[in-house]
């Protein structure tokens, strides 16, 4: 029996790459979405959150 165990122990926000890439978001948030949860790209929900998509580290691997 083989247990998937989750690697990702940080998310970072498309609104905090944008920021940080000089970029406008929009532009990123076209990018994003054609992406794939392999390329590092996930949602996070909170507590009466519609979601954010974020970023995990395999995104700077792809």
């Amino acid at each position: 029996m083989s247990t998937h165990i989750n690697k990702v122990h940080h998310v970072t926000t498309l609104a905090k790459v944008a920021k940080d890439l000089g970029e406008d978001e929009d532009w990123l948030w076209d990018i994003a979405n054609e992406m794939e949860i392999d390329d590092g790209v996930i949602w996070v929900y909170g507590v009466g959150e519609d979601g954010v998509q974020a970023f995990t580290d395999l995104a700077s691997t792809t």
